[in-house]
């Protein structure tokens, strides 16, 4: 068989050949360092026999998909460590079955059915044992087994593995890897040996997991561990997922007293607390003096539609798993919990003849949508039912798409740069055109992504283009924000829509006298504000921005004789529109001082007998750190300016 090298260079190898043949073909120092090979573009072990006229190319220890490769070998090495925990426990070990055990961003975890509970306190132990099995540097062995005989291993004795078996299609290749007497089955790629693993790991946690994701089905223990290639990689993750407790936002959010999700309310649904509210409206209040200074015009529409609207839109029966069921009523009528806001805003969009003088007509709405979200799914407010959006759809020629594409880019920019969020990457969805979710012409996809593009160009904004990322009616852009733990999310959204006017069969007259068919433009810049406060919690760690803090200023007066001062103080603060608190509780000074920093208040100003006479006040202010008596009228102004600025800090 013939294999060719990244230097077009060819090699003669005979059939059944490994990328252990080719490294060893080409140089004994590089069969030494081979860890795996990148055959035809696909991540290969020095196990697996190649296919003919296969592109090879060698990997060691320097490449990043070695990651990939001791991370899975790893999930192994792990499982053998849990067999031999329990042995030393008494028990047989073919008493524990074993799932599935992939690679996951950073690490890799096992799905175990263990004869006992296995808990986080145990988890050192099993990390000894794999210590041990990777200083060993056990040899790793491939095999294959016909169907029948692999059946006859497990039929009986592991019903997980006999499951996944029966799943293969016919004459798929059943693959197993063995290391000293512990064998998986697996499709791999591995590491050659134990020893080629890097010893810079650690099992993080475990947690319950149904068997295959389904709820009716056994729940088993999963494993989950982290694994890097260098001791200060681990050592700055793990400082990472430190900060990341920290920092949760569900954790803050009661700390803070920002939002209460109550399960006698439901799952999923949010109870916006009196300061996580004041958040709230000032984030609308932003977005809202943003709009219409860009001339946008604010709508409100119900949390409720019929159901022909979304059948007409394609929401419904596209995402009706996504939905809560429809409501039937006794007239025959059907409703459904609003989904979506869009089909909401064609049908104002149609309620009249539109001429082209009016477009682009560009309409807003903070509407609240609602998503049946499977239970083990909901996450604090990043992952919730009910949610609202900073929803618009602009209503434009095709000749108007360009340039109100990249206003919209204009505005998310402004968003992120409001909110110090700089740190971003651009992606554009188009449509796997080997895909039958999509609706609409060929032709018109093809415009709008191309639209898109043109438009991010102009902007000067890098992207990659990921097909089949599109949604259903059409491609779109989004915005992933890296925040302060280099953690990415996808917030903003833009989407170029030909399909939905179309279906709603939306026309505006044109200059010519005759009807034209108008583009949709959906755009969200925060998405949903509830997710967005989430990630805004987490990447401040509840110290916000003086413009968005729930409380701005808390002032302290040092006794009980300078309470009225500090009123006086808090009335010329709120006359500048800012929001402020006088503690004036039995506490000492130092107490009070201390709660306000804990509530993660940006400025506090102490008042004694000093302040009072002179009309100041000390300042402790969080953003520059400043500890200094000043002026009560120089602060306020400064404070109210940088509330007006919505300054970054």
């Amino acid at each position: 068989m013939k294999i060719r090298l990244p230097d077009g260079k060819e090699i003669e190898l005979p059939e059944g050949s490994t990328a252990r043949d080719v490294a060893e073909k080409i140089s004994r120092s590089l069969a030494k360092e081979a860890v795996g090979a990148i055959v035809n573009g696909e991540v290969y072990d020095l196990f697996k026999p190649l296919p003919e006229g296969a592109e090879v190319r060698i990997l060691t220890r320097k490449d990043p998909e070695y990651q990939l490769l001791f991370r899975h070998t790893l999930a192994h090495v792990m499982a053998q460590a849990v067999k031999e925990f329990f042995a030393k426990k008494g028990y047989d070990p073919e008493e524990v079955k074993l799932g599935i055990g992939p690679v996951i961003e950073n690490g890799f975890y096992y799905d175990i059915d263990a004869p006992e509970p296995i808990s986080d306190a145990d988890l050192p132990e099993i990390e000894k044992l794999m210590q041990r099995i990777i200083k060993k540097n056990l040899p790793l062995r491939r095999y294959v087994l016909e169907r029948e005989e692999a059946l006859a291993r497990y039929r009986g004795k592991d019903p997980y593995k006999t499951e996944l078996i029966e799943d293969l299609p016919e004459g798929e290749e059943i693959s197993f890897y063995e290391q000293e007497g512990f064998t998986d089955l697996c499709r791999g790629p591995h590491v050659p040996s134990t020893g080629k693993i890097p010893p810079h790991f650690k099992l993080t946690h475990v947690a319950g997991a149904y068997w295959r994701g389904d709820e009716s089905r056994p729940m088993l223990q999963r494993i989950y561990g982290v694994a890097f290639r260098t001791k200060e990689e681990l050592e700055h993750y793990l400082w990472q997922l430190e900060e990341a407790k920290k920092r949760d936002h569900r954790r803050l959010g009661r700390q803070l007293e920002l939002f209460h999700i109550d399960p006698m309310v439901g799952k999923g649904l949010v109870l916006w607390l009196p300061k996580g509210n004041v958040m709230r409206e000032e984030l609308v209040a932003f977005m809202r003096e943003e709009q219409v200074r860009r001339g946008y015009q604010l709508v409100t529409t119900p949390h409720i539609g019929s159901l022909e609207l979304y059948k007409t839109s394609g929401h419904y029966p596209y995402y009706a798993e996504s939905q809560f069921p429809p409501m039937e009523l006794e007239d025959g009528e059907s409703y459904l919990l609003k989904p979506m806001n869009c089909p909401h805003h064609v049908r104002i969009y149609a309620m009249r003849p539109r001429s082209y003088r009016e477009l682009p007509l560009r309409l807003a709405e903070f509407g609240t949508v609602y998503r049946f979200e499977q239970s083990g799914e909901l996450h604090g407010l990043t992952r919730v039912r009910g949610f609202t959006q900073d929803d618009a759809h602009i209503f434009c020629t095709p000749e108007q798409v360009k340039e109100e594409f990249l206003g919209v880019l204009d505005l998310t920019l402004k968003v992120f740069g409001t909110l110090g969020m700089g740190d971003f990457r651009v992606r554009i969805g188009v449509r796997d055109p080997g895909s039958d979710k999509y609706v609409g012409d060929a032709e018109h996809w093809a415009v709008a992504e191309r639209q898109i593009q043109e438009a991010c160009d102009e902007a000067g904004l890098d992207y990659t283009i990921e097909e089949g990322d599109a949604a259903f009616y059409g491609p779109k852009l989004d915005f992933v924000v890296k925040d302060v733990l280099g953690r990415e999310w996808q917030l903003g959204t833009i989407q170029v829509d030909y399909n939905l006017p179309e279906r709603f069969d939306i026309s505006y007259k044109g200059p010519d006298g005759e009807p034209h068919r108008p583009v949709m433009i959906h755009r969200a810049p925060f998405g949903s504000l509830e997710r967005f406060i989430g990630i805004l919690i987490e990447h401040f760690a509840g110290e916000f921005p003086l413009w968005l803090a729930p409380v701005q200023v808390v002032v302290v007066p040092i006794t009980d004789r300078h309470h009225d001062y500090a009123r006086k103080v808090r009335a010329e603060l709120e006359a500048a529109g800012l929001r402020v608190e006088v503690d004036d509780r039995p506490e000492r000074m130092n107490a009070k001082i201390r709660d306000a920093e804990t509530q993660k208040v940006p400025v506090i100003l102490v008042v004694g007998d000093k302040e009072q006479e002179e009309g100041t006040v000390a300042v402790r202010d969080r953003r520059s750190g400043e500890r200094a008596t000043r002026p009560l009228a120089e602060v306020v102004q400064d404070l109210a300016e940088r509330v007006r600025t919505r300054a970054r800090e």
